[in-house]
């Protein structure tokens, strides 16, 4: 059986491997709004948080640059109105980078499978991905990123800090029994990165 991780989970599962990512707190009250802004600062990010919305931006579920608790608070009363909200996250609005994308999804052999791709267009109209069977080593990262067309823009600032995701999130997904994993998107930097969303589905024992 699965079991969805929403994002402020997904996120302390991999910062405690050491990935870096907009740490993100949960809220489901105005008191805890504010109070969450408060610790992050200003300008930040605001979602949805529900076990059955999938896709946020697809129902409005994201509110960027908020600027003051005012801003905040407004944004709260909006996203609850979205039906099935649970309550919200909030994060520090990131430097953009460049985006890219990584995934985790079972072939029609059940066996996992980890994708890598710039973000946006590359994704979404030329689906310039590549693809893994986990586990997966450095070699195995370098190919990957070597494969896709954007490859010449990542070559610019360095690949190394996303071989070494990649291979985290491989050995991850063996570790916590990962059977789904979206990180999307991953903010690339020179010689760093940081993962702005992130959701997984684990599988639980059923001992």
């Amino acid at each position: 059986m699965k079991k969805f991780l929403p994002e402020h989970l997904s996120k302390e599962l991999l910062e405690k491997y050491g990935i870096r990512t907009a740490k993100c707190i949960f809220a489901e009250s105005e008191d805890e709004v504010l109070k969450a802004a408060k610790k992050i600062g200003f300008p930040l990010v605001m979602k949805v948080v529900s076990e059955k919305i999938i896709h946020k931006s697809r129902v409005n579920g994201v509110l960027l640059n908020l600027k003051d608790e005012d801003e905040v608070l407004d944004g709260y009363r909006k996203l609850m109105k979205i039906p099935d909200a649970e309550g919200v996250n909030l994060q520090p609005m990131l430097e953009r980078g460049i985006e890219v994308v990584i995934g985790i999804t079972k072939d029609e052999n059940f066996e996992r499978v980890l994708m890598f791709g710039l973000g946006g267009v590359f994704v979404e109209e030329l689906n310039d991905v590549s693809f893994r069977l986990i586990p997966i080593n450095r070699c195995d990262a370098e190919e990957m990123i070597n494969e896709i067309m954007g490859y010449r823009i990542l070559k610019k600032i360095g690949i190394q800090s996303i071989v070494t995701l990649l291979t985290k999130i491989s050995d991850i997904a063996e570790r916590e029994n990962i059977v789904e994993m979206d990180l999307n998107p991953v903010f690339v930097y020179e010689g760093d990165y940081a993962v702005a969303d992130a959701r997984m589905w684990i599988l639980e024992s059923l001992n």
